[in-house]
C-alpha cells in the first residue's frame, strides 16, 4: 500500500530523474522507500503548494487488538456504534472556523479550514476515519478522531458536533488519539 508522502529538494546531481529513487533508497533506512521522481517548477514546494490532502485515522474496534497492526491502528476495545459515528462525521463537512478541534500552541493564524468530504470506511472491526481538507490544524484529524469515538460511546450525540465546532471551545471535543493511527493517505496539487 502507498500512501501520499511527498517531499521536494533542489539538486546538481547528474543522476537521471528515473535512477532518483534508486539512488536515495540505496542510502536510506527500509523503512523508507522513494517510489517515484519527477522534475518540478523551481517554486514549487510539497507542502505550500497542496490544495487537498487526505488523512485516515485507523481504530481497531476489536476485543483484543492486534499485535500486527499496534503500531498503525489505535485499539478501542469498547465496541462503538458506527452509524453515529457516520451520521456525526458529516457535520465536519464545509468550512468551519476550527478551533474546538486545535491544540493548544498552535502557530496558525486562521483555524478556518474546509473539509471538502468526510467519511467513514470500516472493515471487519477496522474503521477508519477519512478526512479530505484543504489543511489541517495541529493535532485536528486526531481530535476529531477522538470526537467521533465520543459519539461512537454514545458521549457525545452526532447532532452536538455542529454546537461544538461554533463554541470554538477546546474542552468540548473529545480527546487527542494516540499518533500511531494516523496516517496521510494522499495529496492533491490540481
Amino acid at each position: 500500500m502507498q500512501f501520499g508522502q511527498v517531499a521536494n529538494f533542489k539538486t546538481n546531481s547528474n543522476i537521471a530523474i528515473e535512477k532518483i529513487p534508486i539512488a536515495i533508497n540505496s542510502q536510506v533506512k527500509n523503512s523508507i522507500r522513494i517510489q517515484n521522481a519527477e522534475e518540478v517548477d523551481e517554486n514549487f514546494h510539497s507542502r505550500y503548494n497542496c490544495k487537498k490532502k487526505t488523512y485516515r485515522y485507523v481504530i481497531d474496534n476489536s476485543k483484543y487488538g492486534s499485535a500486527i497492526y499496534r503500531n498503525i491502528a489505535y485499539h478501542m476495545p469498547i465496541p462503538l456504534d458506527v452509524k453515529k459515528m457516520k451520521k456525526a462525521i458529516k457535520y465536519f463537512e464545509g468550512e468551519h472556523d476550527f478551533k474546538a478541534f486545535k491544540s493548544s500552541g498552535t502557530s496558525s493564524k486562521s483555524s478556518v479550514r474546509t473539509i471538502y468530504t468526510a467519511n467513514i470506511v470500516t472493515e471487519g472491526t477496522s474503521i477508519g476515519i477519512d478526512l479530505t481538507g484543504n489543511g489541517f490544524l495541529y493535532n485536528m484529524v486526531r481530535i476529531i478522531a477522538g470526537t467521533l469515538v465520543d459519539v461512537g460511546l454514545g458521549k457525545i450525540k452526532a447532532e452536538d458536533i455542529p454546537k461544538i465546532i461554533e463554541s470554538k471551545d477546546r474542552t468540548k471535543a473529545g480527546k487527542t488519539l494516540p499518533p500511531h493511527g494516523l496516517m496521510l493517505l494522499r495529496v492533491e496539487y490540481s
